[in-house]
């Protein structure tokens, strides 16, 4: 069946291999004398303690007669991925059980496999990009996305970039970007395939907030359909498999598949969890079985939402301009929310917490902005719980007349980083040598300017560097530090979360750097 087909009266009843092999397991109650150690969740006997945990237990096996190996998939995993390539329009699709960050290190020690190997890499990715890259030893050129001017927020860089640094690198191994960016923001990527393929390099997308891309009408064109040789998918994100669950799919001649069979079988446990992979199994069955009529339910509530916010005076919604073919946002997911306050009174980590205190949690928010990952499993039930709760919330600020009142905006305005980048960056060494402590200083963080980072600061969620180690920290970092630091938003990396402090590299003396020279 075809991605975004409706379904057949003979593809009712689809099946779920894997997950079905599993339910025979549980079904026969043998006595077990393999690992795990909980032995099919009676290690919790029949009390109330750890009860709902134990049915999932139950699904919980290893590597027997009957339930397939991951690594060497020859039965129900075997038929559990070739039926998920086939939803999903791959040539071949692989389980991961380790998310999204498993995907991107085997696509990257699949392509990067020299010291030294050039990768073209869009600045604003991911963590696991650049953890991928220092397990590769690989050198890192780096590409400024586009930035959306009403939003302020980043996209995948544009033709004229890659353009550009695939001539001056003919050397690269391959391009990474990540579609769609949090906030389901995004623009065509069939350009960039285009001149991926015309230059014999792979392009591999990041695309774990768009699973669900490519299966309606409705909802945006997959990285597949626009031509990318390796995807990278959290299946658990936006569809419905559990934490953890991802997938990456593959076409073309341009990637390796052997050598990315052996570095997915590096990066992932050899005893991988039989749950996570069932749900990969009858997320991709549910969707196969259920075609376009699947998602009409969850786009019902998504337009619900839109419309009864377009409909209020002082909160907003992003959506793409009409700017025309290549613009930096001309794709916008239904099910990615992007709450503002027009006012510009409410920061959108504030209104994350006003909302959270109403008992509706989004999935994130930043200085500016309030992300709502819907899916198609939220209701129209929701989206008034939703609704309603911004309506409470307004009722607040008119009690409160002591509060400043600003000029509405719409959306806000909004300062974005460059990252300190040019269009193509020169390239990056990055490796897993760490920096030893005399090589680093700590420093008031207003004092950092123009200095070397010496640690990673990574805004969580989205778990983009802000920076790496050896980047220079440019003004405009600066403020974003700073603006983190007063929001208390969180940051992984920093060893001082507060951000009050931070690490950067000493700077070397000019004979003490002439007396280490004279030693090389």
């Amino acid at each position: 069946m075809s991605i975004g087909e409706d379904k057949k009266d003979d593809e009712i009843n689809v099946k779920a291999p894997l997950y079905e092999a599993l339910l025979r397991y549980k079904e026969r109650k043998d006595a077990s004398f393999h690992v795990p150690g909980h032995k099919n969740g009676m290690s919790y006997g029949g009390g109330d303690l750890g009860k709902e945990l134990s049915q999932v237990m139950e699904f919980d096996v290893t590597e027997i007669t009957g339930t397939d190996d991951l690594h060497h998939p020859e039965g129900v995993i075997r038929e559990a991925q070739l039926l998920a390539a086939e939803t999903f329009g791959a040539e071949e699709s692989f389980f991961l059980v380790g998310g999204s960050t498993a995907g991107n290190l085997a696509l990257i020690l699949s392509v990067c496999t020299a010291p030294g190997d050039v990768l073209l890499v869009q600045r604003n990715v991911h963590k696991s990009v650049i953890h991928g890259l220092m397990l590769a030893n690989a050198n890192a050129v780096f590409l400024a996305p586009q930035h959306d001017a009403g939003s302020g927020l980043a996209t995948i860089p544009s033709e004229a970039t890659v353009r550009e640094a695939l001539r001056r690198y003919p050397g690269a191994k391959g391009l990474l970007v990540t579609h769609p960016n949090y906030y389901g923001m995004g623009s065509s990527l069939r350009p960039l395939a285009a001149l991926c393929r015309a230059s014999g390099v792979p392009l591999l997308v990041d695309e774990a907030h768009g699973a669900h891309y490519g299966l309606h009408p409705a909802l945006p064109e997959s990285a597949l359909q626009a031509g990318a040789d390796g995807v990278v998918q959290s299946t658990h994100k936006m569809l419905t498999a559990l934490t953890m669950g991802a997938m990456l799919h593959v076409q073309g001649g341009l990637l390796d598949r052997g050598l990315l069979r052996q570095r997915l079988a590096m990066v992932q446990s050899s005893s991988p969890s039989y749950p996570i992979m069932a749900s990969l199994d009858l997320s991709r069955s549910q969707i196969q079985s259920g075609g376009q009529a699947y998602f009409e339910g969850g786009l019902a509530a998504a337009e619900k939402l839109r419309l009864g916010v377009q409909a209020h005076p002082n909160f907003g919604i992003l959506e793409p301009g009409a700017r025309g073919e290549g613009a930096a946002y001309a794709i916008q997911d239904p099910f990615k929310a992007i709450l503002y306050d027009r006012t510009g009174r409410w920061s959108g980590y504030e209104l994350q917490e006003k909302l959270e205190e109403e008992g509706c949690v989004p999935e994130m928010s930043d200085d500016r902005y309030t992300v709502l990952a819907l899916s198609l499993a939220t209701t129209e039930e929701d989206v008034t719980r939703l609704l309603q709760a911004l309506e409470r919330i307004e009722a607040t600020r008119a009690r409160d007349t002591t509060s400043e009142q600003r000029k509405p905006q719409n959306p806000p305005s909004f300062e974005f980083s460059t990252w300190n980048n040019a269009a193509v960056s020169t390239p990056v060494a990055f490796g897993l040598r760490p920096l030893s402590p005399n090589d680093r200083e700590t420093l008031p963080l207003e004092q950092c300017a123009g200095r070397l980072a010496g640690e990673m600061v990574i805004p969580y969620p989205p778990g983009i560097p802000l920076l790496y180690p050896g980047e220079e920290i440019g003004e405009q970092t600066l403020k974003q530090l700073i603006a983190l630091r007063q929001a208390k938003a969180k940051c992984q990396g920093a060893a001082d979360v507060t951000l009050s402090t931070l690490q950067v590299i000493k700077k070397i003396a000019p004979k003490a750097k002439e007396r280490k020279q004279g030693t090389n």
